[in-house]
């Protein structure tokens, strides 16, 4: 009797796992591109109902927590990806800008008001595997002599975390295309840096 008690729990959480994962990857394709959804929007492309979202995920910003998590574990393996095989750190750099600047591109969300105004210690959390990175890029960019080592590695995270952010502003404003505010970050971070442009 027990082992078809335990097979039973073991379907409904294996029920529930697929219907949690079903529900963050409509969340991902929804709100990561269209932040101003509603939840019911949600779960009509999880093809669950509301009540199922909010059993998983109790309160809109808990989802959109664990959207950005979710983008940020894809923006750091592509950024590990951008770091290798690569000739010199600032053609390692200029990988990085151009997977983030992407990722800003492709999911509107991450520079919505509703992200912003997570809890610092939850925006931290989200921000450190990025954060990380680009610090080591820094430091052995100063190292190797491309980056000017004038300058905290602290300071030029936080330079080109503002600019992106900046970047994203000016898309959203249409004061640019995406085209010239990715030619326009990437020109303004090397000389931020310090690297002549050839």
């Amino acid at each position: 009797m027990s082992e078809i008690a335990d097979g039973r729990r073991r379907r409904r959480r294996s029920d529930a796992e697929r219907s949690a994962a079903a529900v963050l990857d409509a969340a991902v394709h929804v709100l990561g591109r269209h932040p101003d959804a509603k939840v019911e929007q949600v779960a009509a492309a999880a093809g669950v109902t509301r009540q199922t979202v909010y059993a998983h995920y109790p309160s809109r910003p808990l989802l959109v927590a664990a959207v950005v998590d979710r983008i940020t574990a894809a923006a750091v393996a592509a950024l590990d990806a951008a770091e290798a095989d690569t000739d010199s750190v600032t053609e390692a750099l200029l990988r990085w800008l151009d997977v983030t600047w992407r990722l800003f591109d492709r999911y509107p969300l991450l520079l919505h008001p509703s992200v912003a105004a997570v809890d610092q210690a939850d925006a931290d959390r989200q921000h450190a595997p990025v954060v990380e990175r680009l610090e080591r890029l820094i430091r052995h960019g100063q190292t190797t002599g491309e980056f000017d080592s004038s300058l905290s590695p602290a300071w030029l995270v936080s330079a080109t975390i503002a600019l992106g952010h900046a970047a994203g502003g000016e898309v959203a404003a249409g004061r640019m295309t995406t085209t010239e505010t990715a030619t326009a970050l990437r020109h303004s971070i090397l000389r931020l840096y310090g690297v002549h442009e050839t």
